[in-house]
C-alpha cells in the first residue's frame, strides 16, 4: 500500500495510512470468519449498554425464556475507557436493581457538602447562594463516586444474569441482510500490521450476529455516527453540541479532604480566553482522594485555545489549591461529552437497531449529569426490543415503541425541562445564561412555552487565528499544573504498535495547506494529549499524527474545522485504561 503524500507523517504505531477495521473494510482478500447467534448484541460497556443488558435478561428471567445477549467492549475490562466526573443520580439504578445497596454497589460516597461558585479571575471567588443556583443542579441524594467503579459492577451483574461479556474486542463493523436491516457486528480483525496487511499473528475478527443490536459507544460512537448518517436519523433533529472534559485523581491530606463534598464554579478562566461556556468541578472522593475537572464548550471560537492548558492553569485558583496542595496526582483522562439535549437527539431506531445512552446523546446539560440518563435509555430501549422477542419478531425490524416508551419516561420529563439551559448559555454567555435557566427553572419550572436551539455546529465555530489573540499560558509547575506527555503517561494508554492507523484523514494535504494558514491547525491544540503536530522541516512543515497517544476522546472527530478527521477502532483492548475513573 502506497505512503501517505506528504505533508502527513504518521508517527509509530501507525505509520501507514491502511484503513483501521475489518479485512473487509481494508481490501484484504476475504477471510473466513467465526459467527456467533444471539438475540440481542449490545455494543459497548458504558451505563447505557450495561443497563440494556442486564434489563433484557431480568424480563427474559421474568418471562421465563432464554434470550441470549452479548455485550462486546474495547476496553481491556469493562471500566477501563469510562471517564466521568462523577456526581450520580441513582434514580435509574435504583429502578434497575433495587437492592444495590445491599449487592455491594459502589455507591458509599453521599453528598454532604453542595456549593457552586462564580470565579471574576485566578484569585477571587464568590459563593452562589443555593436559592440562585437552579433546583436540577442540586446534589442532595446523589453519589460522589468512579462511574467506572460503578460500570465495572454493572458488569458482575450483567454475568451473574448470563450476559456474554466480551471485554477487549472493537465492534470495528456493522453487519447489514439484503433488505438492508442490521444484523449485528463485526469486531476488529488482530494482528494487522501498520501496512494494512495480515501478519503471522493475524487473528480474523468475529461475527456477532443478532435479532436487534443496541449501539451504545458513548459520545460520538464510530458505528452510531455511521448509523445516523446511513439512515439520516438526525434530518429532523438540530446540530449536536459537544464539550471536552478533563478530569484528575489525587491523592490528597486528610486535612484537605471532606469526604461527600462537591464543587462547581463558572466563569474564569473560561470566560477570559475561551469566551464560551464551560464549567469546574471538585469532588471529594472517599479514602482521601478528590477527582478535579474542567469542561469546555467546543463551541469556542478561538483557534489558539488549549482546552488542556485551560485546565491546568485552572488547578493554580485559590478555589482548588487550597485543596490539592501538597496532593499527589495518581490519574488523569480527558473525553467528550454529548449536551445538546432534546433538540439535537436523532430518530432512535433503525431497521434491526437502535441508538442509546451517548450514541444518542441523553444527557441533561442542566443537571451536569449523564449517567442517570444514559442507563434509564438503555433499559427503554431493552424493554421496547424484548417485547418485539416476546412477539416472535425474528429481528431485522424498527423498533418505534423505544421512542414511544421515552416521550412517556421521566427521562423525556427531565430532558424537556432542561432544553433551553443549553441553547441560552450559547447565545447569551455563561452568566446571562446562566440568569435565564434560573427563570426558566425557578419561575416557570422548564416549561416556557418555546425551545430555544443553536443552529452552528461545533466544528463551524472558528474564527481565522489573525482575528485571534492567543492566550499566554504559564509553564506547567509539575505541582499543580503538568504537561501533556506525564498526563498521557498517567492515563496508561498503550496501543498495539504495529496496526493501522485509526485516525484516519479524509484529504492528507488539507492541514497543512488550509488549516495551518486558516487556523494555525488547532488540532495542535484540542488535542487533550498531543496526538497532533505540526512539525517544521527543511523542506515545509509536516502534519505528524501520534496515535499511540490517542485517549479515546473523539474531540478531534468533532472541533476539525474542515470535518476532515475520522476516528475508528484499534486493535481491541487499546487505548486507556483508567483506575478509578
Amino acid at each position: 500500500m502506497m505512503e501517505p503524500p506528504c505533508p502527513v507523517v504518521y508517527t509509530s504505531p501507525d505509520t501507514g495510512n491502511a484503513p483501521r477495521g475489518s479485512a473487509r473494510e481494508r481490501g484484504v482478500d476475504a477471510v473466513e470468519r467465526e459467527a456467533m447467534e444471539f438475540d440481542v448484541v449490545v455494543v459497548g460497556g458504558g451505563p447505557a449498554g450495561l443497563s440494556a443488558a442486564c434489563r433484557v435478561m431480568q424480563l427474559a428471567q421474568a418471562a421465563g425464556q432464554e434470550w441470549s445477549v452479548c455485550l462486546v467492549e474495547k476496553g481491556s475490562e469493562i471500566g477501563a475507557h469510562i471517564l466521568s466526573g462523577a456526581v450520580v443520580e441513582p434514580r435509574a439504578l435504583d429502578e434497575l436493581f433495587p437492592n444495590w445497596a445491599e449487592d455491594g454497589a459502589p455507591l458509599h460516597n453521599p453528598v454532604t457538602d453542595d456549593e457552586v461558585y462564580y470565579l471574576p479571575d485566578g484569585d477571587h471567588k464568590v459563593k452562589i447562594p443555593g436559592f440562585f443556583v437552579p433546583k436540577a443542579t442540586h446534589n442532595e441524594g446523589n453519589h460522589a463516586i468512579s462511574l467506572g467503579n460503578l460500570c465495572r459492577w454493572l458488569g458482575e451483574q450483567a454475568e451473574n444474569l448470563g450476559v456474554n461479556v466480551f471485554p477487549g474486542f472493537a465492534a470495528s463493523e456493522i453487519l447489514y441482510n439484503e433488505e438492508g436491516a442490521v444484523v449485528g457486528v463485526a469486531t476488529g480483525d488482530l494482528g494487522v500490521g501498520r501496512d494494512g496487511q495480515p501478519k503471522g499473528s493475524f487473528t480474523p475478527g468475529y461475527e456477532l450476529r443478532a435479532k436487534y443490536t443496541i449501539f451504545s459507544e458513548g459520545c460520538r460512537g464510530h458505528l452510531g455516527k455511521q448509523l445516523i448518517k446511513k439512515f439520516e436519523l438526525d434530518k429532523n433533529a438540530g446540530p449536536q453540541h459537544y464539550g471536552i472534559g478533563f478530569k484528575e485523581l489525587w491523592d490528597v491530606p486528610a486535612e484537605q479532604h471532606v469526604p461527600g463534598k462537591v464543587v462547581h464554579s463558572i466563569g474564569w478562566p473560561l470566560a477570559e480566553t475561551a469566551g464560551n461556556t464551560g464549567g469546574s468541578f471538585l469532588y471529594h472522593l472517599e479514602n482521601q482522594q478528590v477527582v478535579v475537572g474542567l469542561i469546555v464548550d467546543l463551541a469556542y471560537s478561538n483557534p489558539h485555545v488549549s482546552p488542556f492548558d485551560e485546565f491546568q492553569r485552572m488547578k493554580h485558583h485559590p478555589l482548588f489549591a487550597e485543596t490539592l496542595k501538597g496532593g499527589t496526582r495518581v490519574a488523569y483522562g480527558a473525553r467528550a461529552i454529548v449536551k445538546g439535549g432534546l433538540q439535537a437527539l436523532p430518530e432512535l431506531t433503525v431497521p434491526g437497531a437502535v441508538l442509546a445512552g451517548d450514541d444518542a446523546g441523553f444527557l441533561n446539560f442542566l443537571k451536569i449529569k449523564g449517567s442517570h440518563t444514559a442507563m434509564k435509555s438503555g433499559m427503554l430501549a431493552a424493554e421496547a426490543i424484548v417485547e418485539k422477542l416476546a412477539a416472535g419478531s425474528e429481528g431485522g425490524e424498527t423498533v418505534p415503541a423505544f421512542a414511544e416508551k421515552f416521550q412517556d419516561s421521566w427521562l423525556y420529563e427531565e430532558l424537556s425541562e432542561a432544553r433551553n439551559a443549553g441553547p441560552a448559555m450559547h447565545k447569551l454567555g455563561m452568566l446571562a445564561g446562566s440568569a435565564f435557566a434560573w427563570v426558566d427553572q425557578t419561575l416557570f419550572a422548564g416549561k416556557l412555552p418555546f425551545t430555544l436551539s443553536d443552529k452552528t455546529p461545533d466544528y463551524a465555530t472558528l474564527k481565522p487565528a489573525s482575528a485571534c489573540k492567543a492566550p499566554s499560558y504559564p509553564k506547567p509547575d509539575g505541582v499543580l499544573s503538568f504537561d501533556k506527555s506525564s498526563s498521557v503517561y498517567l492515563s496508561n494508554t498503550n496501543h498495539e504498535e504495529d496496526q493501522p492507523c485509526h485516525l484516519q484523514l479524509t484529504d492528507p494535504d488539507l492541514p497543512i495547506r488550509e488549516n495551518l494558514p486558516r487556523f494555525d491547525e488547532p488540532a495542535q491544540r484540542y488535542c487533550p494529549v498531543g496526538v497532533y503536530e505540526v512539525v517544521k522541516e527543511a523542506d515545509g512543515p509536516k502534519f505528524v499524527i501520534n496515535a499511540q497517544n490517542c485517549i479515546h476522546c473523539k474531540t478531534c472527530d468533532i472541533k476539525d474545522p474542515a470535518q476532515n478527521i475520522t476516528w475508528v477502532t484499534p486493535e481491541g483492548a487499546g487505548g486507556p485504561n483508567y483506575p478509578n475513573m
